[in-house]
């Protein structure tokens, strides 16, 4: 049976950020993500992780100037320096409260970059996060993101990500496979898990289109559930998806599926 994180940030949005905690916990979740720490004491992450007996199962690298439109910096050839205090900052973070695997954000080409440029550039910085993390006991993911909600995003496909992880020579870097994304890209969600399944180490969800709840969309979700316990996926599934209503009310689809 899949084992559900609630994405916090996606989720709860009724409070705010540090009151999500409880919130999920008292929802039943036994484990929470979202995308970033870094504004945050890790102080108070960690009180609210232990007070509410909540695992974080991950969060992102930093990605650069988020508000600004931002999705990431490991394409952008002249910020090489940034990425890498990012991976140190993203350790700090990860090792303190607990965190075994991180997720980059590859980023959107600068428009002044070749994709030849930004792949080279991504490659060697993958490398070194990846790297790096191992010695601190830090698996590193990749995300491949749909290029119509991020137009330019580097990394958009399940094979091109299994591609740039071979062409790194690293053991330390694998997938986060997130289902909305990849059913806009290239459907066939089923088979293309299967067939990456040694490579995946996280998964998210939410249907479309809309990117709602799971059974608001086209998304067979009892039948993928299945699947995932057929293929023996035993890592985290995170519910990063946007309530319809409440996020309470939008619950509902746990019990329909049997979670």
């Amino acid at each position: 049976m899949s084992k559900l994180a609630a994405n916090l940030t996606m989720l709860f949005n009724e409070v705010p950020f540090l009151d999500r905690f409880e919130a999920a916990a008292a929802a039943g979740f036994k484990a929470v993500e979202f995308l970033f720490p870094y504004a945050y004491e890790v102080k108070d992450l960690a009180s609210r992780l232990q007070a509410n007996g909540l695992e974080l199962v991950l969060h992102n690298l930093p990605a650069g100037n988020w508000e600004a439109g931002e999705r990431g910096i490991a394409c952008h050839p002249q910020r090489v320096e940034e990425f890498r205090q990012g991976v140190q900052q993203a350790a700090i973070y990860a090792k303190a409260l607990g965190v075994k695997q991180l997720n980059c954000l590859v980023g959107i080409v600068p428009p002044d970059v070749s994709l030849e440029s930004a792949e080279r550039t991504v490659v060697a910085n993958l490398k070194f996060a990846a790297d790096a993390l191992k010695k601190e006991g830090i698996r590193l993911l990749i995300e491949p993101i749909n290029t119509f909600d991020i137009p330019g995003f580097f990394l958009s496909r399940t094979g091109q990500a299994a591609r740039i992880i071979e062409a790194t020579g690293s053991d330390n870097l694998f997938i986060q496979y997130d289902i909305y994304h990849m059913q806009r890209m290239e459907g066939e969600l089923s088979a293309t898990i299967k067939a990456y399944l040694a490579l995946i180490r996280h998964v998210q969800l939410a249907d479309n289109p809309g990117r709602n709840e799971p059974g608001s969309g086209e998304i067979n979700y009892r039948f993928l559930f299945a699947q995932l316990d057929a293929f023996g996926y035993d890592g985290w599934v995170g519910c990063e998806y946007k309530p319809r209503g409440t996020t309470l009310a939008g619950l509902g689809w746990r019990g329909e599926h049997g979670l």
